[in-house]
């Protein structure tokens, strides 16, 4: 149960989250020596033209991680508004589901944590019982926990790119919703990375389609995300494209 406790300083806020973030990294490297993919270095300290908006992308690639990003962007002027990514795609040599994390303020706190399948969750009720079926019990109790707030984009494919277990939410900016950002997203990865160790070994015929459809699902739901269309008239259109391309590998130098 959240409990009610003052509102936060939104700075508090913002390195509460990015630090969960860094935690949720560092267990990915430990797990999969990643290394960082040089397309993205002039990324990795950006601001808008007068100064108000920063940010950092840092691009990462693996033996088994095809492609990971860990970003923020964050207003230092009036505005109260950050927005953070870690989002790491698995080569094709498993069929596991992608893993997604999303954090902000709105000022209110944003998260959205979520495991993107990789077949079709209504005639593969395997992989659909397998991978999604454990987490809905956590799905059901955030759906019923009265602090929180189920946040539903405006987009339909936004909408439709979300998984059945997708938990997306605002709350109050306070200590106890953190903690439960925490919790919940530690819980998200630790599975995950028990079902990457556990995985079978896609077959070597079938990696290829596998891997197309991976590059289709990133390219898409980076060049497809509402919040480009905002972003060029903050940062650019020039830089908005690179931050786009950088999430999906548009100009990785990596292989």
């Amino acid at each position: 149960m959240i409990e009610q406790q003052p509102d936060l300083d939104n700075t508090v806020v913002f390195e509460h989250l990015w630090k969960i973030t860094c935690e949720l990294l560092k267990k990915l490297d430990t797990r999969f020596h990643l290394h960082l993919d040089p397309s993205t270095k002039d990324l990795e300290d950006y601001s808008s033209g007068d100064g108000n908006i920063k940010g950092t992308l840092n691009a990462f690639s693996g033996t088994e991680i095809d492609w990971l990003v860990h970003s923020y962007i964050r207003n230092l002027g009036q505005s109260h508004f950050s927005t953070m990514r870690l989002t790491a795609w698995l080569g094709s040599h498993v069929r596991v589901p992608h893993l997604v994390f999303e954090f902000g303020t709105l000022p209110n706190i944003f998260f959205y944590m979520d495991y993107v399948p990789r077949t079709d969750l209504i005639t593969d009720q395997e992989y659909l019982d397998r991978y999604y079926e454990p987490v809905n019990q956590t799905y059901l109790r955030l759906q019923a926990e009265p602090r929180l707030v189920s946040f539903t984009s405006k987009s339909v494919y936004v909408r439709m790119f979300q998984s059945p277990i997708s938990l997306c939410y605002t709350g109050s900016a306070c200590e106890d919703t953190l903690e439960v950002i925490r919790t919940l997203a530690h819980e998200m990865l630790d599975r995950w990375l028990t079902w990457v160790n556990e995985a079978e070994p896609v077959p070597e015929d079938a990696r290829a389609a596998l891997a197309e459809r991976d590059l289709f699902l990133r390219r898409t739901s980076a060049e497809r995300d509402p919040g480009n269309k905002l972003a060029a008239q903050i940062l650019g259109q020039e830089l908005t494209d690179k931050l786009v391309r950088s999430l999906w590998g548009g100009d990785r130098i990596t292989e």
